[in-house]
């Protein structure tokens, strides 16, 4: 797919338009990271984007420029053997220089410093977050394709999946495979730092449970200490466990989210239930809530104020391990901005995603809750993963 020229000049714009209201003063933005290059070019290739205040943006490639240009509309791509060259044609950079603080390391900052003249270093990071925050309509189609993957995968085709004896690494391979048939892009970015999770969390009773370095209320064992995700081989499925799935996927760079339970063999206690229809409860009061307008520190704080101290007590992470939000924006990456948590005061606006994920810890049996990810429209959130209740009997 390539992303219409007049989709990415509108990016651009955009981009402008929000660094000239928030920082007047700019002169020159150099976007380095992958996943930012494919927003504004439609291509990852290995170089730099500098934009101008003056109406400039040139798309530098070291590598590989005839791969740029076979993928990118882009109006202005140019080869690059060094930063020295890209540097000599970018004339008049002032002292100070806008990048991606949260992605470009220290070691290229002072490659970039060996050829352009500037010193001081300012972060772009939530202005492009801004952007990124609010989806056109080609992004939104891309994830209503991905929205539709996910459902019938986890929905549909997961159940068959489920063989007693299997490992909890058995099952997320075979939904790997499952998700890579129907046109999942492979692979789930992230933009927390060094967070590396390929596939998902799948788990099997009190493995979701267990504590992991993922900023997220599920758990999970993983391979090892070195490996600690995708699932654990020892770990074999049971009558009467749990199956705890928290797996993403993407079209075209951009993802959904969405977490499903299910009982295998027999019926979840009386508890367990109770609790699950309750996360259920709370994920469709959140989306009601997901209208232009609404400030997202103040939906936290309305639900977490309703629910009861009991309630809170491993809701959203077991014991040490709750996490401080109820859902995240989406999109080229799945953890994005703005978060349905405190601290989070600016307006919700149309075409904004979230993945909504009401979850509870239940002490020796495991995480049961709910994920599905929702659209902002003028009606409240509209889910396009599907509205599947969990804890159903396989």
């Amino acid at each position: 797919m390539q992303i219409p020229k007049k989709e990415l000049k509108e990016r651009i714009t955009r981009f402008r338009d929000q660094m000239n209201g928030s920082v007047p003063d700019w002169d020159t933005a150099i976007i380095i990271g992958k996943i930012n290059l494919y927003y504004f070019t439609g291509t990852k290739q290995d170089g730099l984007l500098i934009v101008r205040r003056d109406d400039s943006a040139v798309y530098w490639v070291y590598r590989s420029y005839e791969r740029a240009c076979s993928e990118s509309l882009f109006p202005d791509i140019r080869p690059m053997n060094s930063f020295r060259e890209a540097a000599a044609a970018t004339p008049g950079i002032s002292e100070t220089a806008y990048l991606e603080t949260s992605v470009v390391p220290y070691a290229m900052i002072k490659r970039l410093q060996k050829y352009f003249p500037f010193t001081r270093i300012k972060s772009l990071d939530s202005q492009i977050s801004y952007l990124r925050s609010v989806k056109s309509p080609l992004e939104l189609g891309l994830m209503e394709q991905s929205g539709q993957i996910h459902r019938h995968v986890y929905e549909d085709l997961v159940p068959d999946l489920l063989k007693e004896g299997m490992s909890e690494t058995d099952l997320a391979g075979a939904i790997y495979s499952v998700l890579l048939r129907e046109g999942h892009q492979g692979t789930t970015h992230f933009s927390m730092f060094e967070a590396e999770i390929p596939v998902g969390q799948v788990a099997f009773g009190e493995s979701s449970i267990y504590p992991t370095n993922f900023n997220g209320p599920g758990g999970n064992y993983g391979m090892s200490p070195a490996v600690p995700f995708l699932g654990n081989r020892k770990r074999l499925l049971k009558r009467g466990d749990l199956v705890f799935i928290d797996v993403g996927c993407g079209v075209e760079g951009y993802h959904t989210d969405k977490t499903i339970t299910y009982m295998f063999g027999e019926a979840a206690p009386d508890e367990a239930i109770v609790l699950q229809r309750k996360c259920e409860e709370i994920e469709i009061c959140i989306a009601r809530k997901l209208k232009p307008g609404a400030i997202p520190s103040q939906i936290y704080e309305s639900i977490i104020g309703s629910l009861s101290p009991d309630f809170l007590k491993n809701f959203m992470g077991f014991e040490e391990q709750q996490v401080h939000f109820l859902g995240h924006a989406i999109g080229l990456t799945v953890d994005e901005n703005p978060v349905i948590a405190k601290g989070f005061d600016g307006p919700l606006q149309e075409g904004m995603v979230f993945a909504i994920e009401p979850k509870k810890g239940i002490p020796h049996f495991g995480m049961v809750g709910i994920e599905n990810t929702f659209v902002v429209t003028a009606e409240g959130g509209r889910s396009i993963t599907g509205n599947k209740p969990g804890l159903c009997v396989v």
